[in-house]
């Protein structure tokens, strides 16, 4: 039983599925958040976009000798190689009858993410005879992740509910979700590159814990975090809401969380528990409007 459910962990952490699920759960948060019913088409484009592009990403990225990678997601993801190469082209592909089915605003933005996201991974630039991508630009690296992450869960999902009329918000609203949300996930990508301190030292990438040290980094995360929950009590909607306290229990919980993988190591702790923050805060929203709904309103 331990070991089936192993191999099942194995499989949702390291072929990106949860990943997506992780897409799909803060689209859910901005749906929550401005009062519209999830609109499926979106949900659907984000989670086999997010399938498709991280897989891509690792399959350019291939060591020489995967097998004896240190990273256990590396190991299993190229020793199931077929699996995920076919995951990869059922995902790209089926994003092209989703697109049409957006807005056009909403193309026009994909169009854009798109490009930034191939960018980030492909070595498109070239410096004399070294090639590098968008990622291999100072600073750059979890800047772009987190402006991605942002744009697709925040402004897609709020662009598809206004032109259903699911959703009516003023380009202020807008302009602080998409603030608040791009602290969040920026905080969250950090401890990533911290992890990654060595190898991304070794390849050349000036990430924020490169340039700035392991310790800085970690401050630096707090900060946003901080950050974020000075705006979610500047700019909160109808007082000390549901969603306000929701929000708020999330930021302090993924705070303690990047306090603790300091210590931690380990992949599953990055893959499941610090990327699963994205799904909980669904959760954690949902659930405080079923437990608490009544008993606040009253």
């Amino acid at each position: 039983m331990k070991k089936a459910f192993q191999s099942a962990l194995d499989f949702l952490l390291f072929s990106n599925i949860f990943m997506s699920l992780c897409a799909v759960a803060q689209a859910l948060v901005t749906f929550h958040i401005i009062g519209s019913k999830p609109v499926y088409t979106v949900t659907g484009l984000l989670f086999t976009s997010t399938l498709g592009i991280y897989n891509f990403s690792i399959l350019l990225s291939k060591p020489k000798h995967p097998e004896r990678s240190p990273y256990k997601r590396v190991r299993w993801f190229f020793a199931h190689y077929r699996l995920m190469v076919t995951f990869t082209m059922i995902s790209l592909l089926s994003l092209i009858p989703l697109f049409f089915l957006l807005s056009m605003e909403s193309r026009i933005l994909l169009i854009f993410l798109s490009v930034l996201s191939f960018c980030y991974s492909l070595p498109i630039f070239s410096v004399g005879e070294q090639k590098f991508g968008l990622r291999n630009i100072p600073g750059l690296k979890t800047f772009l992740i987190a402006l991605v992450w942002t744009m697709s869960c925040v402004l897609l999902p709020v662009l598809e509910a206004q032109d259903l009329h699911l959703a009516d918000i003023s380009m202020r609203d807008i302009t602080i979700m998409i603030a608040k949300r791009f602290l969040f996930i920026f905080a969250l990508a950090i401890p990533f590159d911290i992890r990654d301190l060595f190898s991304d030292r070794q390849a050349g990438l000036r990430t924020i814990p490169v340039a700035w040290g392991e310790k800085n980094a970690y401050l630096f995360c707090q900060v946003l975090l901080a950050g974020y929950i000075v705006l979610l009590f500047l700019f909160r909607n109808n007082g000390f809401s549901l969603d306000f306290w929701g929000l708020t229990t999330t930021a302090i919980l993924m705070g303690w969380l990047i306090f603790k993988s300091k210590w931690e190591k380990n992949e599953y702790y990055y893959f499941f528990y610090m990327d699963g923050v994205l799904i909980l805060q669904y959760v954690i929203l949902v659930g405080f409007r079923l437990v608490l709904g009544n008993s606040y309103a009253g």
